[in-house]
């Protein structure tokens, strides 16, 4: 068996040669001087050689240490040569897989699913609060304190409810490196509980009684406002739809309403595409999700009269500037 002095003698000759230790073990010297560990052994009835590291680098007891691991794979059945550039691609997998490059896909496979403006949240979140602190390291390497330092720097602007959004968008991302292989846990889950809670919300004014709403209505009704505006809010208070969906309302999506006469349409129905709603991107091109508002003979009165202003064009309450557009 070699000692450490053998080793550390051992110099360049005029062509290779080795030094063998135990049990295939033997170190390398080359012509050039550059010296390495090697094993020599037996795997499917053929011999192989497999580098274990280059010396000083790796010392004689390391070397020994990888030659007994080398030795119980084969007693597993396992070649060792194999196992080793499994190894090496799995870490170059791991280094080439930083959070940002798994975040970035796993937006990609989200981003459809969702409105323009919740994508654009979304992404310019992780590219502003996380990618500049560990967008550069590989996912796999992560761990709860430094997930938990990146939260922690939200935090301490005062911006709670961020530091809680962005923890829920990292934990979405590891759990895609997860079903990848990329990651073996999230520790993005654990560190919840060790942020400060959201502050409770304050209350949004609201109308909860109909003698304010009516005060409110009359107020709206006083307002130099245009006719158009004017019945546009008329419309939004009979119906208590989204003002989106009435914005971009057309004349088109409306049932059973006799536009000629002044009678009664009991079964009058505001026909609302489910584009219009507030929905997940893959939701609004379904009809199933399309909303059906019955309308009073009042909302009907408002669309009579509002048709008499801009029947000709597709748009109930189009903008100033074109008629077309809402």
């Amino acid at each position: 068996m070699l000692s450490e002095l053998a080793v550390r003698q051992a110099k360049a000759k005029d062509k290779d040669y080795k030094l063998s230790d135990s049990e295939g073990l033997y170190l390398f010297v080359a012509k050039s001087g550059r010296r390495s560990w090697r094993l020599k052994y037996r795997f499917a009835g053929k011999e192989r050689r497999l580098i274990l590291g280059a010396y000083p680098e790796l010392s004689l007891k390391e070397a020994r240490d990888r030659k007994c691991d080398a030795r119980k794979l084969l007693a597993e059945g396992r070649d060792p040569g194999l196992e080793a550039k499994k190894a090496a691609i799995a870490r170059a997998m791991s280094a080439s897989n930083t959070f940002e490059v798994v975040a970035r896909n796993w937006f990609a496979l989200q981003e459809d699913r969702w409105t323009p403006v919740h994508a654009r949240d979304v992404i310019s979140s992780l590219e502003k609060e996380v990618f500049p602190w560990i967008g550069g390291l590989p996912i796999a390497e992560l761990d709860e304190p430094i997930v938990l330092s990146v939260l922690r720097k939200i935090e301490k602007r005062g911006a709670i409810e961020t530091a809680h959004r962005v923890r829920q968008r990292m934990s979405a991302v590891f759990v895609q490196a997860i079903a990848e292989g990329l990651a073996a846990r999230d520790p993005a889950a654990v560190v919840g509980k060790a942020l400060k809670p959201v502050p409770r919300g304050r209350k949004r004014p609201a109308i909860v009684s109909i003698e304010a709403l009516h005060v409110m209505i009359r107020k709206t009704e006083a307002e130099p406002a245009s006719p158009l505006t004017k019945l546009a809010s008329r419309f939004a208070a009979l119906t208590a739809q989204r003002l989106g969906a009435i914005r971009c309302m057309a004349w088109g999506e409306f049932e059973n309403i006799d536009w000629d006469g002044d009678g009664l349409c009991p079964e009058a129905l505001w026909h609302v595409p489910a584009n219009h709603m507030k929905l997940a991107n893959d939701l609004k091109q379904d009809e199933k999700f399309d909303h059906l508002v019955p309308l009073a003979p009042e909302a009907v009165a408002v669309l009579r009269t509002t048709k008499q202003l801009t029947g000709r064009g597709p748009i109930v309450f189009p903008s100033n500037r074109s008629a077309r557009v809402p």
